[in-house]
């Protein structure tokens, strides 16, 4: 049996958590360990003996350890698919720019919840067609940052000279570069909150760093 291999006994049936390590809990410290040693170096018996488990305790929980990257990669996208979804709406309230600055807004904060599984996200090359499915979600949501983002210019609320694909990119790489240096409440390194960062984003995304006058 490879690490890829469901166990011999694993059903499609919701499986009871034991003591300690229900599935949230396992896919937590998983995630942790994808992100520190890399999912493709990680196998199932590495995960095993980082969480001080057998690999039989761990197909308890789940059928193979694509099933965990699945689960911390939609993790990753459900929130922000969403939130992209309600910006491009007709009958979401605002204009073109106003959703625009708030979905850049709800993104800073959807990074900062789900932080370690954005982190693997980001870190995808697209080995398999798990990871394929992933990168596509990711170019879906660019191509629909940058139609809003064109709607936006249409409106006349900003700037017609840069393309709008580039600007989608610039936008959420700017978000996306948290998850090398945010630190969430609570950690003796943080030094601003999720809403202080979002603010900055959005205040140098589309209003820029110079002075008011």
């Amino acid at each position: 049996m490879t690490d890829s291999d469901p166990a011999p006994d694993a059903a499609p049936r919701a499986r009871r958590g034991r003591p300690g390590y229900d599935q949230a809990t396992l896919l937590r410290r998983a995630i942790d360990v994808f992100n520190r040693k890399g999912y493709d170096a990680t196998s199932m018996g590495d995960l095993a003996a980082e969480l001080g488990l057998t690999k039989s305790a761990i197909y308890h929980h789940v059928p193979s350890r694509e099933h965990l990257l699945k689960a911390a990669l939609d993790e990753s996208l459900e929130e922000l698919t969403a939130a992209v979804e309600r910006a491009r709406d007709p009958r979401t309230d605002g204009t073109a720019a106003e959703r625009l600055r708030a979905l850049v807004e709800e993104s800073v904060h959807v990074l900062v919840a789900h932080q370690p599984a954005v982190t693997l996200l980001l870190r995808v090359r697209g080995n398999s067609e798990l990871e394929q499915d992933a990168l596509r979600r990711r170019r879906w949501i660019d191509r629909e940052v940058a139609a809003l983002v064109q709607e936006a210019v249409d409106e006349g609320a900003l700037r017609d000279d840069l393309d709008p694909e580039l600007v989608s990119r610039l936008l959420f790489g700017m978000v996306n570069s948290l998850v090398e240096w945010f630190r969430p409440p609570g950690d003796a390194a943080a030094t601003t909150t999720a809403d202080q960062v979002a603010a900055a984003v959005v205040a140098i995304a589309f209003d820029g760093l110079g002075r008011a006058t």
